[in-house]
């Protein structure tokens, strides 16, 4: 079987101080675009209105279809070509269309055939789809989808509360928040549309960041246990060393499989596909330079005591029995030498 990386003996938690300027400044430039460019980009599902797709026949002039809805009174669509330059997008998400499609006016994509159909012909295009979506079911989605998104994190940390002990869970969780404000930040200053399909992809990225991070502290645990002498610093980097060939591997496919869909399977899943394929190395970054430090740190600020580790007094009655008679001390034997007499 080949085999890479076996055996490494890198120093990675030496460079934590580079890592964490690294992502701050990410999050930080994330952050300056909120506030200058204001919140997310929602798409319709989060924020009402209409999205309509459309196949031409030959190709279309852009400014020629924004003219038509201006004319049919539908200010401030947004129009996007969509594959190809027969192939667009329009989105209508003006509140006062919203509010007018919700209090039971003509639908805005049948305003939107209407003014097409007279100004190219009935038979130059098709719809390939339709969503219409009101105010209050959007306002519901993305209240959902922030909901979903605090309960995926609560439910890791009780799982590696439970499985491991709250060091570890703290710094999983911790780390997880870490990779969720890194990918808000991308998303943000590449202009990606927050949709559904992006929510599924942030929540794809908790459970792998998360999934990732179990792996490396799975490890830890178990060398902790073999080594109580070592400092953690030295099991943190030898457990990321011996964990390392997978987590190539791993990563490696997941990324083949997300690159698969970012150029096969279409504009629908392509930002599935984009936050997918950067959560594979926010994951990978955070389970090393974040997770790692963040434990390390906790164990400094709240060591472990002696039951934490299991050294308990049972354990040491356990331990003293196996050792020869031959080689006990005196004090050793005094209580056998008591039972005697």
């Amino acid at each position: 079987m080949l085999r890479i990386l076996h055996d490494t003996k890198f120093d990675f938690i030496k460079w934590w101080r580079w890592a964490a300027g690294l992502t701050a400044a990410f999050i930080l430039l994330g952050l300056a675009s909120f506030a200058i460019r204001g919140g997310p980009n929602y798409s319709i599902e989060f924020t009402g209105g209409t999205l309509m797709q459309l196949q031409f026949n030959k190709a279309v002039d852009v400014g020629r279809i924004r003219s038509t809805m201006d004319r049919a009174g539908i200010n401030g669509a947004e129009i996007q070509t969509f594959g190809s330059d027969s192939g667009f997008t329009i989105r209508a998400q003006n509140r006062q269309e919203v509010a007018s499609q919700a209090a039971g006016a003509e639908s805005v994509a049948q305003r939107v055939q209407d003014a097409l159909t007279k100004e190219f012909g009935a038979n130059t295009y098709r719809v390939v789809r339709t969503e219409a979506v009101g105010p209050r079911v959007g306002a519901e989605l993305r209240r959902n989808a922030a909901i979903a998104m605090l309960l995926a994190s609560l439910v890791t940390l009780v799982y590696l509360a439970i499985r491991f002990e709250w060091r570890f869970g703290v710094a999983a969780v911790l780390s997880t928040a870490h990779d969720v404000l890194v990918t808000l930040a991308f998303i943000k200053l590449f202009h990606i549309e927050v949709s559904l399909t992006v929510v599924a992809g942030i929540l794809t990225l908790l459970g792998y960041s998360g999934n990732d991070t179990i792996i490396i502290f799975d490890r830890v645990r178990e060398n902790l246990k073999k080594d109580r002498k070592s400092p953690l610093y030295d099991v943190l980097n030898r457990s990321i060393n011996e964990t390392l060939p997978r987590s190539v591997l791993t990563h490696a496919t997941t990324l083949a499989a997300t690159l698969a869909l970012l150029f096969f399977a279409g504009e629908v899943l392509r930002p599935f596909a984009i936050v997918m394929a950067f959560g594979i190395f926010v994951a990978t970054f955070s389970s090393i330079y974040v997770a790692s430090p963040l434990l390390l740190w906790i164990e400094h600020r709240w060591p472990r005591t002696a039951s934490d580790t299991g050294a308990s007094k049972a354990a040491v009655r356990a331990s003293r029995t196996e050792i020869p008679a031959a080689q006990r001390t005196t004090r050793d034997r005094q209580p056998e030498r008591a039972a005697s007499r």
